[in-house]
C-alpha cells in the first residue's frame, strides 16, 4: 500500500496566533494519528519550544526542530539525526556576527548539554520577548563576556534586531555555501529574526531522511513562510495556508484555510485514506 509521509510547519501554519494548537486541530490530528496516518512537523523551533506550543499533539514518529539540523524522538528527546559546524564554520560565522555588531543567541551544547547562550545587559526588544516566553527553559544560559558567549560545540545561530542591523550578517553569510542563512520578519511582531546554520540544515535534508527510515511513498506538506520553500520543492503535494506568503502560495499545490481556521487539520480530514496509507504502528 501507498505510505504517505505528511508534514507541517508549526508557526502561522498549525499554530493560531496565541502559538497554541486549535483544539478542533488537536481532536482531528490526534484521531487520524490513532487511525494510522504517518504524521509530524518540521519547525524552526527547538525540540523544548515546540514541545509547549505542541501540548496536546500525539505524534508518533520523530520531529524536526532548528529548521531541520535536528530529528529528535520527542518522547525520550533522543537525537536521531544532526547537522554541525565544523570549526572553521564556527569560527567564520563568529567572525561575521561579531564584526557587524551583532549580539545573537547562540545555540550549542556546552559540556554535552544543550544551552542557548546570551549576552547579558545587551538584550534588544526582541531578544527581551524570547527570553520572557521561555521561563524556565533550562537551556537558558546568561554570560558575562562575549568569550564565553561562543563557547561549546555551536549549531545554530539566531541574531533578532532590526531588517537594517541584521541585513550585512545576511548578506555575507548567505552568500557563502557553507551556511545556510535566512531572514524574515517575526510573525505578528515588528522585529527580525537572521538565522544562521549549517548547510544541511534544512526542513527538506531531513524530511527525506524521515522518509527514508519510514520507507514512505510520498511526502505531503504544509506550509506558510519563504522558509518552508525547499520542504515545498521536495513533496510530491504542498499546500500553502491562505495567511501565507504570496511566494509560497505560488510554490503551492493548493491554498487551504487559514492556521486560525484549521486549515491543516480540516484538509487532513477531507483527504486522508485510512485505508489507502494506513499502516501498523
Amino acid at each position: 500500500m501507498e505510505k504517505i509521509l505528511y508534514v507541517t510547519d508549526l508557526d502561522g501554519t498549525l499554530l493560531n496566533q496565541k502559538d497554541r494548537i486549535n483544539k478542533k486541530s488537536l481532536e482531528i490530528i490526534n484521531g487520524l494519528v490513532e487511525e494510522g496516518m504517518l504524521f509530524t512537523y518540521a519547525t524552526a523551533r527547538s525540540l523544548v519550544s515546540a514541545s509547549v506550543v505542541t501540548e496536546g499533539l500525539t505524534t508518533k514518529i520523530p520531529v524536526i526542530a532548528y529548521n531541520g539540523a535536528f530529528i529528535f524522538q520527542p518522547d525520550t528527546g533522543e537525537i536521531l539525526s544532526r547537522e554541525d559546524f565544523d570549526r572553521d564554520e564556527r569560527a567564520h560565522a563568529t567572525e561575521v556576527i561579531r564584526a557587524n555588531g551583532v549580539w545573537p543567541l547562540v545555540y550549542a551544547f556546552v559540556d554535552g548539554v544543550e544551552r542557548v547562550s546570551w549576552l547579558s545587559g545587551r538584550e534588544n526588544d526582541g531578544i527581551r520577548r524570547y527570553l520572557s516566553l521561555r521561563k524556565g527553559d533550562r537551556r537558558l544560559r546568561p554570560v558575562e563576556d562575549d568569550e564565553k558567549l561562543y563557547q561549546g560545540e555551536i549549531f545554530y545561530f539566531t541574531c533578532i534586531g532590526e531588517k537594517e542591523e541584521l541585513w550585512p550578517v545576511y548578506d555575507i553569510l548567505s552568500k557563502d555555501e557553507r551556511y545556510r542563512c535566512t531572514i524574515q520578519q517575526e510573525l505578528y511582531r515588528p522585529e527580525y529574526f537572521c538565522e544562521v546554520m549549517p548547510a544541511g540544515a534544512t526542513k527538506a535534508n531531513a524530511i527525506r531522511k524521515l522518509k527514508k527510515i519510514w520507507n514512505c511513498d510520498r511526502v505531503v506538506s504544509f506550509g506558510d513562510a519563504v522558509n518552508d520553500i525547499p520542504m515545498f520543492e521536495i513533496s510530491d503535494e504542498c499546500y500553502a495556508v491562505e495567511n501565507a506568503v504570496e511566494e509560497l502560495k505560488a510554490a503551492a499545490t493548493g491554498i487551504i484555510d487559514s492556521n486560525e481556521n484549521d486549515g491543516v487539520a480540516r484538509w487532513l480530514k477531507e483527504h486522508y485514506n485510512s485505508s489507502a496509507d494506513k499502516i501498523d504502528m
